[in-house]
């Protein structure tokens, strides 16, 4: 890659001393697959650790009620960022929040398990599908102003 169409700062900022940066997280494993985990821009800092939200929907996805969600992080005063989750349940299948967050315990690090559980119809996505995480802690940020301001 060259560069970014007539955007000068986001080359300098992706190709540095001759490697693109892309932003995305990835593993190895013991036989040499490369996995992807994440993107950069996307992890939640929760008290000085990395969450992927990807890994929390991952286990999620696991619930036989959950169609799909979009995990985020919520800003907190002493934490840095709480982990969050919006979910999309199956229409006969409705899963609680308390069942949920139930489920993820067996399955993540107890930092990594959402304290919050919200029900969603759809979740926002870009033209290609992908889940719009920006505009999804926007909606839930002002979702709970609207709760507190009443």
């Amino acid at each position: 890659m060259s560069g970014y169409w007539q955007d000068p700062e986001a080359t300098a900022e992706a190709l540095q001393d001759g490697w693109i940066h892309s932003g995305d997280l990835a593993r190895r494993d013991a036989d040499g697959y490369v996995w992807f985990v994440g993107r950069i821009k996307e992890l939640i800092v929760r008290g000085g650790s990395n969450i992927s939200p990807q890994e929390v929907e991952s286990a999620l996805a696991g619930h036989p009620s959950v169609i799909e969600s979009g995990v985020i992080g919520l800003p907190d005063p002493v934490l840095g960022e709480r982990v969050a989750a919006v979910v999309c349940c199956r229409g006969d299948l409705h899963a609680t929040e308390a069942e949920l967050i139930s489920f993820l315990w067996s399955r993540l690090a107890d930092y990594k398990v959402p304290e919050r559980i919200w029900f969603r119809g759809s979740l926002p996505k870009n033209a290609a599908g992908k889940i719009e995480r920006g505009k999804l802690r926007d909606e839930v940020l002002a979702e709970l102003a609207s709760c507190r301001s009443v």
